[in-house]
C-alpha cells in the first residue's frame, strides 16, 4: 500500500488503538514519522505496520472526539456556573454589579492544528488567549521574549512528545524543560505566572523541577490535546483569593491523574466594581 505525508493511519501492532497523521516518510528505511491526531504523541513505525484509515472510520472517530469535547465543555461550564453562584455573580445577569476578569493565557504549541483546536476551545470558554505556533525545539529560544511582551497570568507550553521505554529517551521533554526555565528567568514567582508544560509521556518530574506549576505525564501515559486547555481554564476562572484544588483540576481533565499532575497554585480570576457601562465602553472604541 502506498503512503504519503498527510495520510491518517494506525499501527497494526498496537491493534490500531491510536490514529496518527503521517508528517514525514523515510523511503530508504521504509519508516513513517507520526503525530497523534488527538493525543499529544510523536512516534515512528515501519510502513508495513501501518493501516490507512478510510473516510468512514475517520468520520466516526471525529464524531466521537467531538462528543468527548462537548461533554468536557459542558462539565466546565456547569462547574463555572456553580462557582459564579458561590461568588454572588452570574453571567448574563443584568442586576449583577460586578464585571469579570479571568486570567490572560499565552499558549505556545508545537502543533498548528492542535493550536487551532485549543484556541477555538478557549474562545468557546470566554477566555483571553494569545496563541503561538512554535516548534518544540524553538520554544526555549522564543518563550522569554513572549512572556516579556505579553505578560500572561498563565503560560501553556506544549506540543508533542514520546518516550522510548527501553532507552528512556524523550523526544521533546528537554525542550519543554528548558522553555520553563527560560520563562522562570523572566518571572520566577509561581503565583504571578502559572505554567503548564509537557505533552504525551513527558518527563513530569523534570518539568516540575524546572519550575512548572502543572505538567504531564506522571505515569508516562498519553494526554489529550485539550488537557492543557482544561487546566488553564480552571486556573483562569479560580478567584485569586483561592488555592486551586489539585484534585479538582486533574479530575476535570480527559486523561486524569496518570497524565496530569501539579503543585498548589493560586487562581487568576478577579472581580471588578462597578460594572462597565455600555456607553462608556463604546466611547473608548
Amino acid at each position: 500500500m502506498e503512503f504519503k505525508v498527510g495520510d491518517i493511519v494506525a499501527r497494526k501492532s498496537y491493534k490500531c488503538d491510536i490514529y496518527f497523521a503521517v508528517y514525514e516518510i523515510d523511503w530508504d528505511k521504509k519508516i513513517a514519522y507520526l503525530k497523534g491526531l488527538d493525543l499529544r504523541i510523536q512516534a515512528d513505525a515501519p510502513l508495513r505496520d501501518l493501516k490507512k484509515i478510510n473516510s468512514k472510520e475517520l468520520i466516526k472517530h471525529k464524531r466521537e472526539m467531538m462528543i468527548t469535547k462537548m461533554k468536557c465543555i459542558n462539565k466546565i461550564e456547569s462547574a463555572r456556573k456553580q462557582e459564579q453562584i458561590n461568588l454572588g455573580i452570574q453571567r448574563g445577569d443584568s442586576k449583577s454589579k460586578y464585571y469579570e476578569i479571568p486570567g490572560k493565557i499565552v499558549h505556545i504549541d508545537g502543533d498548528k492544528e492542535y493550536l487551532k483546536t485549543c484556541t477555538l476551545t478557549y474562545r468557546q470558554l470566554n477566555l483571553n488567549v494569545v496563541p503561538f505556533f512554535i516548534a518544540e525545539k524553538d520554544q526555549p529560544r522564543e518563550v522569554g521574549r513572549i512572556v516579556k511582551e505579553h505578560s500572561p497570568d498563565i503560560l501553556v507550553i506544549t506540543g508533542h512528545d514520546g518516550i522510548n521505554k527501553e532507552s528512556k529517551y524523550y523526544r521533546n521533554s528537554k525542550h519543554f524543560i528548558l522553555a520553563v526555565k527560560k520563562a522562570r528567568k523572566v518571572e520566577p514567582n509561581k503565583d504571578d505566572l502559572f505554567i503548564f508544560a509537557g505533552a504525551c509521556q513527558s518527563d513530569y518530574e523534570g518539568v516540575i523541577e524546572a519550575g512548572a506549576n502543572f505538567a504531564s505525564s506522571p505515569n508516562r501515559v498519553l494526554i489529550h490535546c485539550l488537557d492543557p486547555v482544561i487546566v488553564a481554564q480552571k486556573v483562569a476562572y479560580t478567584p485569586i483569593s483561592k488555592i486551586i484544588s489539585i484534585e479538582e483540576v486533574i479530575e476535570n481533565t480527559i486523561t486524569g491523574m496518570d497524565g496530569i499532575g501539579g503543585i498548589e497554585s493560586v487562581g487568576k480570576f478577579r472581580l471588578g466594581l462597578p460594572k462597565y457601562k455600555e456607553d462608556s465602553k463604546n466611547e473608548r472604541h
